[in-house]
């Protein structure tokens, strides 16, 4: 076993090396080579070891916290499509332990920390739309309803833990009426797209850079996936929450995004003018409810590493607010909570 691991003081991990142990004939698994590969936001946690000629990951999912069957469940969905997903090698979904083909290390987020030059990018990203139209044609059997309620209750978060408790600023009867109201129109104009498989996370951390011998990256991270609007996902990857994207490169991707879903016969509108405004809302909403998990998750979690990300939402946020006459409300209060001053709809 590595030495950065030790279960000696981590009955979960003792519990997991149990586990691989019952495999380990099957698989060729070499135990000693058990390395902590990642985690997330949740209880998860990824180890990597190797089985014989190649890599493979263990997925750790504690019951009490964490349900590993959507995972399973969304695989299968997902598996006839054509993307790159992990292949469940084995599974103990009551134990809450999973053995995974591995996808590599390399996801968008770290390649992208180093300059990549304008003409790999965009080749990157290209095929990436193209995965993305392959997803959205999954089946969705199964899967709950990402509805006008549960987008509602999710939009709560950015009053409740971005607002007050991160800027810790009190609303008044004005300001919460304004919200409710504003939350309302965005919601109900953005169940109007079509219902499609949504990831829920579709952007450079859960996008895994191509293997050797494929074009289309890997896809990760997919447990909470939904039935809900198509406009979700295009949203999340061209207004990534971990990388800035300026504003043309987003509609260059937006258009592509369109272009190909159009051909595909996925259910979008003719009209580009028409889509743009539906992802830019759709990206409004998701980007509020991020800034509210994210000062949760260092609040709450003590994940403060999260908070480096608020000033790229932020910028998401004004980019579509600032844009539509609607928004001016929650424009205005977020230029309060920012001390900026707003003079005629500019932002100064």
């Amino acid at each position: 076993m590595s030495a950065s691991i030790s279960a000696a003081a981590d009955p979960r991990l003792q519990q997991a090396i149990t586990w691989l142990n019952t495999l380990k004939t099957q698989f060729g698994l070499d135990l000693d080579s058990l390395q902590a590969a990642s985690s997330d936001a949740s209880f998860r946690r990824y180890f990597r070891l190797q089985a014989q000629d190649r890599s493979v990951v263990l997925m750790d999912a504690p019951p009490a916290t964490e349900d590993c069957k959507p995972f399973v469940h969304v695989t299968e969905l997902l598996a006839p499509t054509g993307i790159h997903v992990p292949e469940i090698l084995a599974a103990d979904t009551e134990q809450g332990f999973l053995l995974l083909s591995d996808l590599g290390q390399d996801n968008f987020q770290n390649a992208l920390k180093n300059p990549m030059p304008q003409s790999e990018l965009d080749k990157l990203y290209r095929s990436t739309l193209l995965t993305l139209v392959k997803l959205q044609q999954a089946d969705t059997t199964g899967l709950p309803a990402y509805n006008e309620q549960r987008l509602l209750e999710e939009l709560q978060v950015f009053p409740e833990w971005y607002i007050q408790k991160h800027r810790q600023f009190e609303l008044s009867d004005k300001d919460q009426d304004m919200l409710r109201k504003t939350f309302a129109e965005l919601v109900q104009a953005n169940v109007q797209s079509a219902t499609v498989l949504v990831h829920r996370d579709f952007h450079s951390p859960n996008l895994m850079m191509p293997l050797p011998g494929q074009t289309e990256p890997g896809v990760i991270d997919y447990q909470d996936a939904l039935a809900g609007p198509i406009t979700y996902d295009i949203a999340s990857l061209v207004m990534d929450a971990r990388v800035t994207w300026t504003e043309e490169q987003q509609l260059d991707w937006a258009i592509r995004y369109w272009q190909a879903a159009m051909e595909a016969g996925l259910d979008v509108p003719a009209d580009f003018a028409v889509f743009h405004q539906q992802y830019e809302w759709m990206g409004l909403q998701r980007n509020l409810r991020i800034l509210g998990v994210f000062a949760r998750l260092s609040l709450r979690d003590g994940k403060h590493h999260y908070l480096d990300h608020m000033p790229r939402l932020l910028g998401y946020v004004h980019q579509v607010a600032s844009r539509y006459e609607c928004f001016n409300g929650l424009l205005r209060l977020l230029n309060r909570l920012e001390g900026r001053q707003t003079v005629l709809g500019m932002t100064v």
